[in-house]
């Protein structure tokens, strides 16, 4: 009879009560996760890994083992963000103002985000569940070689997978995102800046001779040609100051038209003048040039869509939610530029502490205003 006791108490306990329960919790979130598809879910969510410090502290551990902690949440909150249907999930790891912490505590986070990058590439690993790409997102030159190399390598490995997408910003801030996209936007199109700075300089009141008539004994010429003339080195040269012993009195950039108040007596002496409109109006003339356009405010060559293109952020679409932990709001320079229309949560749980209720409550917190988002966004 003893013996028999036993066995049921073995049947169950441990181990198998431990796998029952997992199960039965399985079970429970799956459901609850089938209600909360009934309305919509974000496609990306971001997430902000602040406490791991304090949670060490707020425990009695060693400062490694909070972020070793909060590295184990990380997982558990992938698993269920990838089981609700959120394809794309970012996480700030390391930020660049991490750099200037302690030698030590900068090596050990380093020695750890290593050990991690590539435990991803294990067989059993969640990118090998879920079929995840992973993308590294920052300035990948200020990592250590073998940091940078690891993540190098997954990335490569990772390529084919298209069922969702981890996106871990380390070496990163947002201000030295904008910075970085500012800078190859014009890189790439540098000889199309020189070019509209040429166009600009006649814009700002500079001549170019083509030929031409004289008003008293200075040459104004055809504005048309101007624009399609190819030599726009000699902008530089000829100053519209001294042209027409005038001064620009306005622009008009809708029509192309540049008006000069005449200050001396209109004296052609029969000489040509071969602008698009000139009259003469008692002692003073009026001399308009038509034909060219304010190329710098019409038809910039750096557009907000070729800024967005080199953001190291451009592989994913802006954040549905911005999470993060420990009640902090301050977004400590991550993701600026893609979360203007993006709520901010920010739960009282220090990282380690979150789990699957605060998500479950960030998400019908941004079911409840997503009709008001949506609108805001078609308005801009």
């Amino acid at each position: 009879m003893v013996n028999s006791a036993t066995t049921g108490v073995g049947k169950f306990g441990g181990n198998g009560l431990s796998r029952l329960f997992g199960d039965m919790a399985s079970f429970l979130r799956s459901c609850l996760f089938r209600v909360l598809s009934v309305g919509p879910i974000p496609t990306h969510l971001a997430f902000i890994m602040d406490g791991n410090r304090r949670y060490a502290k707020k425990h009695h551990l060693k400062e490694g083992d909070g972020h070793k902690a909060g590295y184990l949440a990380l997982m558990s909150l992938l698993h269920y963000c990838y089981e609700l249907g959120i394809k794309y999930v970012t996480v700030y790891a390391f930020s660049i103002e991490n750099f200037k912490r302690r030698p030590d505590e900068v090596h050990s986070l380093m020695d750890l985000m290593l050990e991690k990058i590539e435990g991803l590439l294990m067989k059993e690993s969640i990118v090998n569940q879920y079929g995840i790409r992973v993308h590294f997102i920052g300035n990948l030159k200020l990592l250590s070689e073998s940091v940078r190399a690891a993540a190098e390598k997954v990335m490569r490995v990772t390529a084919d997978n298209d069922k969702a997408v981890l996106l871990v910003c380390v070496a990163y801030t947002s201000s030295d995102e904008i910075v970085h996209a500012v800078e190859e936007s014009c890189t790439v199109k540098g000889g199309e800046i020189q070019l509209s700075n040429s166009i600009e300089s006649f814009n700002g009141m500079r001549e170019y001779v083509i030929g031409g008539g004289k008003i008293n004994g200075t040459v104004v010429h055809d504005a048309k040609k101007l624009c399609d003339d190819d030599r726009l080195d000699i902008f530089q040269e000829l100053n519209a100051s001294r042209g027409c012993n005038g001064v620009n009195q306005g622009y008009d950039g809708e029509n192309g038209v540049a008006t000069f108040d005449l200050r001396e007596p209109f004296e052609s002496d029969g000489d040509e003048v071969p602008t698009v409109n000139a009259n003469k109006t008692g002692e003073y003339a009026n001399v308009q040039v038509e034909g060219c356009e304010n190329v710098r405010n019409e038809h910039p060559v750096i557009k907000l869509v070729d800024v967005e293109k080199y953001m190291y952020m451009a592989v994913a679409p802006d954040p549905d939610i911005l999470i993060r932990s420990s009640g902090e709001t301050r977004l400590s320079n991550f993701l600026l530029w893609q979360t203007s229309h993006c709520p901010l949560y920010s739960p009282a749980a220090l990282w380690p502490e979150i789990g699957f209720w605060q998500l479950v409550w960030a998400i019908l917190n941004f079911q409840r205003s997503h009709s008001y988002l949506e609108k805001r966004k078609k308005q801009l």
